[in-house]
């Protein structure tokens, strides 16, 4: 089983008004001086990673015939219920995992807030005392292939040579972020449109795994036949949803499966 993820987060303006003695300040007031903060520590507006709250985590899983991507949980559904089931998932599956980044952003994001709301997730933290299996492909190795950071990966582990996922989309013409990008989350759960977050986040994590088909071809796993084939898979499914986001993707994304655009 292969399941691609991705996160979304805000800042947790309750941690900065703990941290930062802002007791009587609006959320939109801490969260600004915990930017300023960051910005006069590091010269980036980029949050500690654990003042990040999740908002989404979105999937796409492929195991056996099937192929599905969903964000999990549902709009009234806590961070600890988003990690939860994500961990739980794992525990369940042990499936191999696929991120952009997430070695370098989403997963210590969750190892952080995860150890923040009592989760358990043995399975993701085993590294063979208890399954030989883990000792040489594990979770938490970054040359170990059970968990592929494509963007870490296609670098060569090298920073200065680190993508994008958007430029990835563009090189590859792929549908890309349909006008959202991760700068307006904050702003959209403000308004109360954690839907469109949600949807956001599930088209970045279609994005990634459509780039695992492509490295998936490079490396030799996938011939042009079931290149061809698994981008078919996506489309059907797309097409199977009728969500308006899945929909809107689907007419994006038109590349053959050579990554030739169409003409």
């Amino acid at each position: 089983m292969v399941l691609v993820f991705d996160i979304e987060t805000i800042p947790d303006v309750a941690l900065g008004r703990r941290a930062l003695g802002l007791h009587d300040l609006s959320d939109e007031q801490v969260a600004k001086a915990m930017f300023t903060q960051a910005r006069a520590q590091t010269g980036s507006d980029f949050l500690p990673y654990e003042q990040h709250q999740v908002v989404a985590i979105s999937c796409v899983m492929r195991s056996g015939d099937q192929l599905k991507v969903w964000s999990l949980g549902d709009e009234q559904s806590d961070e600890k219920d988003l990690l939860q089931r994500f961990f739980d998932g794992i525990e369940r599956y042990s499936p191999e995992l696929v991120s952009w980044n997430g070695a370098g952003f989403d997963l210590p994001v969750l190892h952080y807030r995860a150890l923040r709301a009592g989760i358990q997730a043995p399975r993701y933290w085993e590294v063979g005392d208890e399954d030989r299996e883990f000792r040489y492909n594990n979770y938490l190795s970054r040359y170990h292939w059970r968990h592929m950071d494509l963007m870490d990966i296609l670098s060569g582990f090298q920073g200065r040579a680190r993508a994008s996922l958007e430029d990835m989309a563009a090189l590859l013409e792929l549908p890309g972020k349909l006008g959202f990008s991760g700068d307006q989350v904050w702003d959209a759960v403000r308004r109360g449109e954690l839907t469109a977050v949600r949807n956001y986040c599930e088209t970045d994590v279609l994005n990634t795994y459509l780039i695992y088909l492509r490295f998936q071809f490079l490396r030799g796993r996938l011939d042009a036949s079931a290149l061809a084939s698994e981008q078919q898979r996506v489309r059907d499914m797309l097409q199977a949803s009728g969500a308006a986001h899945h929909l809107e993707f689907l007419r994006a994304f038109t590349t053959h499966p050579t990554g030739t655009a169409a003409q």
